[in-house]
């Protein structure tokens, strides 16, 4: 067979979802592991009615872009079914981060959800660096709020985002 014949293996895609209200050390510590697995990581930032973020939907995107830089990570925004994202994007992996065995019961109900509407479509499980396990986007949020400093949870242009937002 020659080389013009022969086809490279379809790149592996995954899906890291969120609302990355804000993006934090441990969002990023979970894109990072994820391309040990996955050729490319696409970060679907949600649009979710159900919350009323801090951030805007261009802002989070914006930050999340500013704060991973590599090659193999693009970030886009999404609305409605997260299947239907990954579809859109040709991933065939879900990346889902599990801090506490409380994160467990929902995740495990949209992996079988997601299995459901998209039987081709794998979640994988990733738990954080043991030093991130306890950050959160709205813990974050609330110690940014009071003044707390913020530099070991996020990357300085979201610590810089924080300020702004809260006048400080």
């Amino acid at each position: 067979m020659s080389a013009a014949t022969e086809r490279s293996p379809r790149p592996r895609i995954a899906v890291y979802p969120g609302s990355f209200d804000p993006v934090t050390r441990g969002h990023e510590d979970l894109i990072r592991r994820s391309l040990a697995f996955v050729d490319r990581v696409i970060v679907g930032v949600a649009v979710n009615v159900a919350k009323q973020p801090l951030f805007t939907l261009e802002e989070r995107v914006g930050l999340l872009q500013d704060t991973v830089r590599l090659p193999e990570v693009e970030v886009q925004s999404f609305d409605g079914l997260l299947v239907e994202f990954a579809r859109r994007v040709g991933a065939s992996v879900i990346v889902r981060g599990l801090r506490a065995v409380s994160d467990f019961e929902y995740e495990f109900q949209m992996a079988l959800m997601n299995r459901t509407l998209d039987p081709k479509l794998e979640t994988v499980f990733l738990v954080p660096a043991f030093d991130l396990t306890y950050l959160s986007s709205s813990l974050v949020r609330e110690v940014a709020r009071f003044g707390g400093d913020v530099s070991q949870l996020v990357q300085p242009v979201v610590q810089q985002a924080l300020r702004n937002k809260f006048g400080r």
